[in-house]
């Protein structure tokens, strides 16, 4: 999926601690930092981005290590120490720093990148669900992907409406069954392949470790990497249920990360080995991978069985992702920061008026997967989309951490980060090169002429980013239905005008 919020949205977080690795009595006690590094190896670990990754062959390794250093180990470790000293996710953390404004701004961005991931994972479920059911060729067609992902996406929304948490609880299983289990039997068949003296379709000599360079636009699926690793924060609200997170917890990030690497590199270049280059699509690569491998062995009927899991798995992160980051969005809404249209709840206690939104703007985004021909193209063009729009969320948090290490340094951390100025320095600077590199096109792509893409994705983000600071500019007294004890409490927004960079800090919330 990973992946991917994502901080802790409800529903993830709930899979989690239902997470068929960790036992009731772990829970209830302290989580090992094994444990722990599985768990986030399951919420983080995606299939989808593999294929983009495969065209480099050996390469690939380095374009996975670059953004694990620069991104992923950085993400968690400060998430960690925020998740620690204030309850209540990104919102509460960049509002602490920065003042309401922005606090609203990074939790829109968290909901509203998530709504641009939905049709990139429901086309990767497409491609499955063509190798299964139809004809392998209709994964390459944006009609049927455009169908499938309505389909899919509308037919889990009206599930969610109904209430109930069944979904969160089969999420984790659906991330071992149609990832975990589908990465390892890549990993056997590639290696069989490889020492059995099979031909590579990619050089393995040690030098190509290092990608090709034609220029820029060689590197820049590097974006897509960063945003496999998003959700890597997500585990941090479990930092507390360890017996020595200082110690422990930075163990399990440095495990898991190394798991996620294997999980990322293995099966690449299993797929890479096999599948030339050439005919590498970005959604159906992994079923294509599988089925050269099936059919060289006789067992070409087993390629339908293993795309009907991954099709599974993935449409399992779906479900239970979908209510999940318009929770946060809803919390901040009841406050007075939507209107009342966009804060309304169906008689199951579910954001109703969110989740019609969410479906209009999927809605729209499908319909890329028509007007640009190519499937993979439009695949990268959302790929692109959703990274950008994600790491200005995850810049505000970076920056978020520093200044609130400087200005609130008493509130109690079960974790700090050592050398925090370092490590969310190196995570910022990361995901700013990544932002800007968001705006060329990959090597190859066709598309959209190289000089409208970068206006294409410049335009896509301030559609979708700028209304939360328009909502807030045009906010009205009747938005904020909380009774007087509510408000008393927390706060209204009009006292937190008031209280922007430079005021008295507040009592934190945890």
């Amino acid at each position: 999926m990973s992946r991917t919020s994502r901080q802790a949205p409800d529903a993830a977080a709930q899979a989690a601690s239902n997470h068929p690795l960790t036992s009731h009595r772990a829970v209830v006690n302290y989580l090992g930092v094994g444990q722990l590094a599985l768990l986030t190896l399951v919420v983080v670990a995606s299939l989808r981005s593999l294929p983009a990754m495969a065209v480099y062959g050996l390469g690939s390794v380095t374009l996975y290590i670059i953004p694990a250093v620069l991104f992923l180990i950085p993400t968690a470790l400060v998430a960690a120490e925020l998740a620690t000293g204030w309850k209540g996710g990104v919102y509460v953390w960049v509002r602490e720093a920065f003042g309401n404004r922005w606090g609203f701004t990074a939790v829109w961005l968290q909901w509203i990148q998530n709504v641009v991931w939905y049709p990139t994972q429901l086309a990767f479920i497409a491609a499955a669900i063509a190798f299964v059911f139809v004809d392998p060729s209709l994964s390459d067609s944006g009609l049927f992907t455009a169908i499938v992902i309505l389909v899919l996406y509308w037919g889990s929304t009206f599930v969610t409406l109904r209430g109930g948490n069944l979904f969160a609880k089969l999420g984790s299983w659906g991330g071992i069954l149609g990832t975990l289990l589908p990465a390892a039997l890549l990993i056997v068949f590639g290696a069989i392949w490889v020492f059995s003296g099979e031909k590579s379709q990619v050089p393995l000599e040690a030098s190509a470790i290092i990608p090709p360079f034609t220029g820029v636009a060689s590197i820049v699926l590097i974006v897509s990497n960063v945003l496999a690793y998003a959700g890597m924060e997500v585990n941090a609200v479990h930092v507390n249920q360890m017996k020595d997170p200082g110690k422990g917890f930075p163990r399990s990030v440095f495990l898991a990360a190394g798991l996620i690497l294997l999980v990322f590199i293995l099966p690449t270049l299993a797929i890479s080995v096999a599948v030339p280059s050439k005919e590498l699509g970005l959604t159906n690569g992994i079923m294509l991978a599988f089925g050269v491998y099936f059919d060289h062995w006789g067992m070409g009927w087993a390629t339908a069985i293993i795309s009907a899991l991954i099709a599974a798995g993935a449409l399992a992160s779906v479900i239970t992702w979908i209510a999940g980051p318009s929770k946060g969005l809803l919390a901040a809404a009841e406050t007075g920061l939507l209107p009342p249209a966009l804060q309304k709840r169906n008689t199951a206690g579910v954001q109703s008026g969110i989740l019609m939104l969410q479906g209009t703007i999927v809605t729209i985004l499908a319909a890329i997967f028509i007007v640009v021909p190519n499937v993979s193209a439009a695949f990268v063009a959302l790929v692109d989309m959703a990274a950008a729009i994600y790491l200005i969320m995850y810049m505000l948090m970076f920056a978020a951490a520093i200044v609130l290490r400087r200005k609130e340094p008493n509130v109690k951390r079960t974790y700090r980060v050592p050398a925090m100025g370092l490590v969310a320095g190196v995570g910022f600077v990361g995901c700013l090169a990544a932002f800007v590199l968001a705006f060329i096109p990959p090597d190859g792509f066709t598309a959209f002429s190289p000089t409208a893409y970068p206006w294409i994705v410049g335009a896509v983000i301030a559609v979708l980013g700028a209304p939360p600071l328009i909502f807030y500019a045009l906010r009205r007294p009747g938005w904020d239905r909380r009774d007087q004890a509510e408000k008393a409490l927390h706060g209204t927004h009009e006292e937190s005008e008031s209280m922007e960079p430079g005021h008295a800090p507040r009592t934190p919330e945890g």
